[in-house]
């Protein structure tokens, strides 16, 4: 099992409810994690992710000024900012179907439905560390690679509708959270 260090990792928890601010914060403190940074909606979430520079973003859908769609957007802006690759995890009480398609179709890296686990979240936290995925840039896309596996003989209905796409690898935060134990 690959163990990762936490307290290398910045965080940043976005979400209007102060209540779920606290439980992602003692969960990922319990993780070990000690650079928890909070927003209470959109707009002050897009300047605490200027001003932090976090590694993982955890936001939620619903909020307001802008949502956590609008936010992830505005992050996955290549140029408007200094980390449009970060890993950006949608913590969301909506969870139909339509709802993970749109925020993965937004840039979302992972999606994870409220109520949370501790178990919940750590894996998806294990997941942008361990298996970052590259990021996708078309005329239309910029953000993770929507396809979990890659088979590059695939000529099937869900293919890039001709775009030329050019795929970037993203520097991967293991490297940043190896332990040395």
């Amino acid at each position: 099992m690959i163990r990762i260090d936490f307290n290398r990792l910045r965080f940043l928890v976005i979400d209007d409810n102060a209540h779920m601010r606290r439980i992602v914060r003692t969960l990922l403190h319990g993780f070990g994690a000690r650079e928890v940074y909070e927003a209470e909606d959109g707009a002050a979430g897009l300047e605490a992710f200027t001003h932090y520079m976090p590694d993982i973003v955890i936001t939620d859908w619903s909020m307001p000024i802008f949502d956590g769609l609008e936010l992830t957007s505005m992050i996955r802006q290549p140029g408007a900012n200094a980390n449009p690759y970060v890993a950006i995890i949608m913590l969301t009480g909506h969870s139909e179907k339509k709802r993970v398609l749109e925020a993965r179709d937004a840039g979302v890296t992972e999606f994870l439905a409220k109520p949370i686990s501790a178990k919940a979240l750590y894996q998806r936290i294990l997941n942008v560390v361990v298996n970052p995925r590259p990021f996708i840039k078309t005329k239309t896309f910029f953000g993770p690679d929507r396809r979990r596996n890659h088979n590059s003989s695939y000529v099937g209905p869900e293919r890039r509708k001709g775009e030329k796409a050019e795929m970037i690898k993203v520097a991967p935060l293991l490297d940043k959270t190896k332990s040395s134990v």
